[in-house]
Order: structure tokens, then C-alpha cells, then sequence
């Protein structure tokens, strides 16, 4: 019967799973011989000539909470004041080699700017092209490098942040873009580790979907790197965006230039060193210090270029698409565009809510990292029966905030990254308090002698298109408009047409069937859509995380549908016994 059974299988008979006892025997089957391009779900095996690999099952990496008392705690205030109290000379690395200008930029902390932490080497055009070169050198093994040694590298990666390199990424974090121990734990340790872990998992779950076979013929899909190489433009804000954006197209066979924020340097150096001892070959990532005009004028002229994964603002997104689009006739083949860009996120509380749920969810979703998340709450609709309650709940909250260093764990709201942010910020604080349809309740000031500090600011408006309530401003600044009860569904409409974005957004309802009407209502106004929740918090292989609109593309970082943009699939089908005669049957 055993026998049998296989030959059913192979023959595409459907008899195969009349005769099977059980589901759990047609799996048993399926995965003995998935290697000959079968499908299979639960696990995620990969075909591999001499073996069927199944990874280490992803779970989310432990968040270390850091209360007072905990070693945990002492431990990452020793690796900050270490970092603190010292200086680092940051290169370039290209081709596997650590690379000195000369040319130098500093690096400071932005709550205390005047201190020095270190320097990084500025590039030139000439060091982009020199990446690009050993980027397109390491392709050649790097591509054909068997899948599980790339996933081993990666997931050893993932266990070095969490273990040995867990406090200096974190402090670096802290140190360098200004984020409290547990905001920073979340981002720079946490998320990191879960994208690298939970895109191991979803590499296997694509490359073991394989199409059906017939009689005599064996289908079978292979899933190439991209042709060319890959650029990779990262932010400030998140480290672990900043990790994952060149190593889940790397992790596919793909190698790449990276080019951080020269705000997030510092830790951009620690998370390449764990890389290299993690075992990545030289060249695989390119990390290079150089101006977003000079890399795009000698990447976006490459034939070789093959896409770009970027986060950051929507212009520079848009320009950089309408320059790839012009230069299209230039690239071997239709670069890869991905990226996650700008967000205007709401937060609109129905009448049945309550009040605070709705507060907590404003302080938090508002002012967590100062606002600085592409997701954060920046505007909110109260209805006029619930807004004394949320007002007071949320004044009274903001007031005891503590704002300072992040060595001191007891601050909630640190400095904002740097003086341009800090400029920004502070010009639309400006502008609202010049303004007669709107008015500042809680903060509004700020102070740039020593770091760049900014009041966490709530706005309330009569006017549902005042300018805060329509531009992103990335930073610490809430703005509230209160609505009539009984404009509810006009109030949807209003959240809807407002801004251009559509990242994330929230619901807050007692009433099911209202929390209902604003999903649907909302449902092209938010990529990640919460419901009783904070618009911010995103988990790696819980919400997959992107917006539409001119938020980006939606490619969903931190699920499989991120990995498909970064492989080419080829099909392969095989005659077994191809036929030698001409004539079909009904030539008769």
C-alpha cells in the first residue's frame, strides 16, 4: 500500500488522497517527498538536493521592562555611561574592508549636543561606486550561497542583539537618536531581533510554495535574487528599521548599499559589527556615509540597479521614484520601489468610549519617543460629550511627565533628533499660537542651549482642516478637534478626506456595530487600523506593518509579502519522457 501510495502521488492522482487514512498522513507524505516541488504549510520545509531543513520557530524576542531593582537595569546604565564616556572613530565599510576619509562628521547625543561621541568618515561618489562594485562582486557566491547558510547567519545575528550585544545596541539607541531604555529596548533589541528571526520563517514559507505537477511532468518554482543590487535608504528613528531594510533584501541572495541617517550612525556601526561577527561575507552590505543627492546620482544612473528599500519622508520618496521612473530606459531590468514613508495618524473616540482609555491611548500614541514615529497620534477626534473627561485625564497626565537625558530612567520624553527637527517643530508651535481658531492646552515650549527639547503639545482647534490637523509635523505636537455627537458619520468622512496619508489610525467604541462603521468608513485611510488601541506598536509577526496613500507602498514590513519584492521567480517545467512524435490523438 506504502508503494502504491507513492506512485498515486507522483502521478498527480487524485486517488492519492482517497486512500490516505487521515490529513495528518497526507502532511506525513507531502513532506517526504517536498523536495520534488510539493507545497506544504505546517512547517516550512525548502527544497534543498540533499535535505529538507526545518528553521527554528520564530517567537517574538522577550521585552526587558527595566524597573528599578532589576540587573537589568544596572546593566544597560553601565553600557550607557560607557558609550558616554567614550569616543568612537566610525568607517565606511565596503567590500568587507573599513574605510577612512579623513573627511569627518561628529556625532553627539541630541540632549546634550555640545558632547562629543565620537566621529564617522564622510564618503564621495566615488565610494558609492565602489560599493555598488563589491556589492555586484559578493553577488556572485553570496546568490548561490544554499538558503540555510543565509538564514543561519542571520538568526546568529538575531541570538548576538539578544544576548551579548542586547545593552550596547540599546544604549548606542538611547545615546544616539534620544529614546528612552524602553522605548529604545522595544526598537533597537526587540524589533530587530523578531524581523531577523521572523524573516528566516517566511523565506522558508515562500520557497516552499511550488506549483502542481501533471503525469510526466515535474513544475517546480525557484526564486532568484534580484539582478543587480539593491539599495537600502534607512531612518533615524528606528534602528530596527534601520537593520532590516538591507538585511531582509540580503537575506533573499541579494546584496546591497546601505546608506543610513547620518543621525543614526552611531548605532547603525554597532549593528554592522554584529553582522560581521555574525559571519556575513564581505561585501553582502555595503554600509556608506554620503549625501542622499551624491548616492542617488551615481546608484540611480546604475544599469545594475536593482531596487531600493527606503523609509522616510514622502517627498524624498516621490522624488526619488520620479527620478527612477525617468531613468527607467538606463537599468537592465524594472527596478523593485519599496518603501514606507509619512503619516498624519488619528485616533477618534465614538461617544460610547472611555474617556480614559481614550486619554491614556492620546499620552502614549502622542508623545511616546516625542513623536517621532511615523505612526504617532497627531490628530484626534473627541466628541463634545466625552471631551471635558479626556481634556482633564490628559492635562493632568501630560503634567507629569519628566523630560531630560535618557540615563535618567525616570524621564518619559527625551530630546528631539536634531536641530533641523527641533526648528521644524517648534515653527508650527509658533504658528498655532499666532492663530484665532486654535489654542494651545498642555506644553508649547522648548529650549535648544543644551539638547533639543521640545514640550509635548496638544492643540485644540475649531477647525478640521487647521494646518496641524493636515501636515505631518513629526514630532511632539498633538492636535484635538471635538465633534458634535450627532456628526458621527460626517466625522468619518472628514477623518478620511483630511490628510493624503493613510499609515495607521484608531478606533475607540463601547458600541461593536460603530466600531464597525468606522472600519469600514476608514478602511483606505490606514495600512495598520486598531481598534480600543494606540495607533502605534506595531509586533513583527503580529501586525504586519505599512500604509497606502502617500504613506508608501504597503509591502508590509516584517511578513513574507516584504520578502517577495526581493526575489525574481523563474519556473522551471520538466518533461520527464518528452514525446517523439508530432501527431496528437485527434489527428486520428
Amino acid at each position: 500500500m506504502r508503494d502504491e501510495k507513492f506512485r498515486l502521488f507522483f502521478t498527480g492522482n487524485q486517488q492519492f488522497k482517497d486512500i490516505c487514512e487521515s490529513f495528518s498522513e497526507l502532511l506525513q507524505f507531502q513532506s517526504l517527498v517536498c523536495n520534488f516541488g510539493t507545497s506544504i504549510k505546517e512547517p516550512n520545509p525548502t527544497n534543498m538536493s540533499n535535505g529538507i531543513f526545518q528553521v527554528p520557530t520564530a517567537t517574538n524576542e522577550p521585552i526587558y521592562d527595566y524597573a528599578p531593582g532589576t540587573p537589568e537595569r544596572e546593566a544597560l546604565l553601565a553600557a550607557y555611561k560607557e558609550q558616554f564616556n567614550s569616543t568612537v572613530d566610525v568607517p565606511m565599510y565596503i567590500g568587507g574592508k573599513e574605510v577612512r576619509t579623513g573627511d569627518l562628521g561628529e556625532l553627539a547625543p541630541p540632549h546634550d549636543h555640545q558632547h562629543k561621541l565620537g566621529v564617522f568618515h564622510k564618503g564621495d561618489a566615488s565610494h558609492v561606486s565602489a560599493a555598488i562594485d563589491a556589492a555586484l562582486e559578493a553577488r556572485k557566491q553570496w546568490a548561490d550561497m544554499p538558503w540555510e547558510h543565509r538564514a543561519a547567519i542571520f538568526l546568529k545575528a538575531a541570538e548576538l542583539i539578544s544576548t551579548k550585544y542586547r545593552y550596547r545596541l540599546n544604549a548606542a539607541t538611547m545615546l544616539a537618536q534620544g529614546k528612552n531604555c524602553f522605548q529604545s529596548e522595544i526598537d533597537s533589541v526587540c524589533e530587530l531581533v523578531d524581523f531577523l528571526r521572523y524573516n528566516v520563517e517566511y523565506m522558508t514559507q515562500i520557497y516552499s510554495e511550488q506549483p502542481e505537477s501533471s503525469v510526466g511532468v515535474w513544475n517546480r518554482l525557484e526564486y532568484r535574487p534580484l539582478e543587480g543590487f539593491v539599495f537600502a535608504l534607512t531612518p533615524f528613528n528606528f534602528t530596527a528599521i534601520a537593520g532590516n531594510l538591507p538585511a531582509s533584501a540580503a537575506l533573499m541572495g541579494n546584496t546591497v548599499v546601505w546608506k543610513p541617517a547620518n543621525s543614526q550612525i552611531y548605532s547603525a556601526n554597532v549593528v554592522m559589527d554584529i553582522f560581521l561577527e555574525a559571519g556575513l561575507p564581505a561585501g553582502v552590505i555595503n554600509l556608506v556615509y554620503v549625501s542622499g543627492p551624491v548616492a542617488g546620482d551615481v546608484i540611480f544612473n546604475h544599469k545594475e540597479f536593482a531596487g531600493i528599500h527606503f523609509t522616510g519622508s514622502t517627498g524624498v520618496f516621490q522624488s526619488l521614484w520620479g527620478t527612477i521612473g525617468a531613468n527607467i530606459k538606463k537599468y537592465r531590468s524594472y527596478p523593485r520601489i519599496v518603501g514606507e514613508t509619512g503619516g498624519k495618524d488619528f485616533v477618534v473616540a465614538h461617544p460610547s468610549a472611555k474617556s480614559k482609555e481614550v486619554s491614556t491611548a492620546l499620552a502614549r500614541g502622542a508623545f511616546e519617543f516625542q513623536g517621532q514615529k511615523c505612526s504617532a497620534a497627531s490628530r484626534a477626534y473627541i466628541p463634545e460629550s466625552m471631551w471635558p473627561a479626556v481634556k482633564e485625564e490628559l492635562v493632568a497626565d501630560i503634567a507629569t511627565f519628566k523630560m531630560g537625558t535618557p540615563e535618567d530612567m525616570g524621564n518619559f520624553i527625551n530630546a528631539v533628533i536634531d536641530e533641523k527637527a527641533f526648528d521644524k517643530i517648534a515653527s508650527y508651535i509658533e504658528y498655532v499660537k499666532e492663530q484665532s481658531d486654535a489654542e494651545i492646552i498642555a506644553g508649547g515650549g522648548y529650549d535648544k542651549s543644551k539638547g533639543y527639547f521640545i514640550e509635548p503639545t496638544v492643540v485644540v482647534t475649531s477647525n478640521p482642516k487647521f494646518r496641524t490637523m493636515v501636515e505631518e509635523i513629526f514630532g511632539p505636537v498633538l492636535t484635538i478637534y471635538v465633534y458634535a455627537d450627532a456628526d458621527w458619520d460626517a466625522m468619518l468622512k472628514l477623518v478620511d478626506s483630511t490628510s493624503d496619508y493613510a499609515l495607521t489610525g484608531s478606533i475607540f467604541s463601547g458600541d461593536r456595530y460603530k466600531a464597525i462603521e468606522a472600519a469600514k468608513a476608514l478602511e483606505n485611510a490606514a495600512g495598520n487600523f486598531y481598534i480600543n488601541d494606540k495607533p502605534t506598536g506595531a509586533v513583527v509577526g503580529q501586525q504586519p506593518f505599512g500604509g497606502a496613500r502617500g504613506s508608501g507602498t504597503n509591502d508590509k514590513a516584517g511578513s513574507y509579502l516584504n520578502l517577495l519584492r526581493w526575489v525574481n521567480a523563474r519556473t522551471i517545467k520538466e518533461t520527464l519522457v518528452p514525446p517523439t512524435d508530432y501527431r496528437y490523438p485527434f489527428l486520428g
